[in-house]
Formats: structure tokens, C-alpha cells, sequence
């Protein structure tokens, strides 16, 4: 499973979750600090800020920041949970949850964003790192396509907690998958 929250909620969430790794997609200012108890070795941190294209002073999603989660989530169990957030939980996070979800259900892109659009109404991948992800993963374009079909965000002044359960699950049976916490969103991703 793969959950989606804000900064500010990450430490809340990583209490409850347990999860087995911790990805942070803020920019180096905003990088917390290892909560309490958790492994430092399984905090993946990257510094980016949130932008869609190279801008003076700021730090551009790269293919670099991509491969570095996607090689960190690799050495993890693929069934343990995964919390990743960025500042709001909407553009880097959910980016990089779509893009970790597409490495280990290939060919199911479209699935995967329609998916992510009906349980996170909020969601909006940042571009920049939907197009890395893309490449990274030879997805030829699906990727990208699947994030441009979801159609623009609906606007939140909350971003909830979304959990990802995998398409090969229950959804992938024609049954809901239910998230283990109560009022969570649920996206299928794994």
C-alpha cells in the first residue's frame, strides 16, 4: 500500500501507518526531521521544489530524484506500506505515488490515474515528474497520457490522507479494495 499526506500530517500518519518507508519530496528547508522510532536508513529525501519546469532558484524535478525513489521502493517488500508526502500532498507526492504504482503494475497507467482521480478528486501530478517517470519507465507517452486524461483537480483547502492498494488486488477482481484507515481516500497503486 501506498499512502499519500502533507508535511504537515506526516508525522500523525507515520504513528498510525507503521509504514515501512517514508519518502519526503520537499524543498531543503522544509526537510523534517526522521520522526521518532522511524528508521533513519528508510527516509528517503529528496529537495525539489514544486515546479513544473527549470526556473531560476529553484530545484527542478530531475531524472535523478525520480531513480532515487524508484531505486529505494525497489529494495523494499513490495506488500509493506509506503507513506510519501511532499508540502500539501497534492502535485510531488501524488506524482511520485502514480509513478512507484506504474513500476510495479506495467501497462496499467490509465487504470492506475482514473484510479487516483476518483479517490483523490485533489490530485494533481506535477508534470515535470510524471514526464520523468515516464521515460524512467519506458511507459512511451501512457504515463503522461493517463495524467492529462484525469482532467484538471477539483480545489481543496485539505489534502486527506489517500491510500494506494494495488490494481492486482481487489479492484483488479471487479470487488473494492478498502483502505485500512477510516475516512482515508483510497487510490489502487500498490
Amino acid at each position: 500500500m501506498i499512502y499519500v499526506c502533507s508535511l504537515r500530517e506526516m508525522p500523525t500518519h507515520v504513528r498510525a501507518l507503521r509504514p515501512y518507508g517514508l519518502v519526503s519530496l520537499v524543498t531543503p528547508e522544509e526537510q523534517p526531521p526522521t520522526p521518532p522510532g522511524f528508521p533513519p536508513g528508510r527516509h528517503v529525501r529528496v529537495d525539489v521544489h514544486d515546479v513544473c519546469e527549470p526556473c531560476a532558484g529553484a530545484i527542478a524535478p530531475c531524472t535523478e530524484h525520480v531513480q532515487a525513489v524508484l531505486g529505494e521502493v525497489a529494495t523494499w517488500p513490495a506488500d509493506a506500506p509506503v507513506l510519501i508526502h511532499c508540502v500539501a500532498g497534492v502535485s510531488r507526492s501524488m506524482a511520485m505515488a502514480l509513478i512507484t504504482a506504474a513500476s510495479r503494475e506495467p501497462g496499467r497507467e490509465a487504470e492506475l490515474a482514473q484510479s487516483l482521480r476518483r479517490t483523490a478528486p485533489h490530485a494533481q501530478p506535477n508534470r515535470l515528474m510524471i514526464q520523468l517517470g515516464d521515460a524512467l519507465l519506458g511507459c512511451e507517452g501512457r504515463l503522461v497520457d493517463a495524467v492529462k486524461a484525469m482532467g484538471p483537480a477539483a480545489p481543496t483547502e485539505f489534502a486527506p490522507l489517500v491510500g494506494l492498494a494495488p490494481l492486482r488486488g481487489a479492484e483488479a477482481h471487479g470487488r473494492d479494495a478498502r483502505s485500512p484507515l477510516a475516512g482515508a481516500g483510497e487510490f489502487c497503486g500498490s
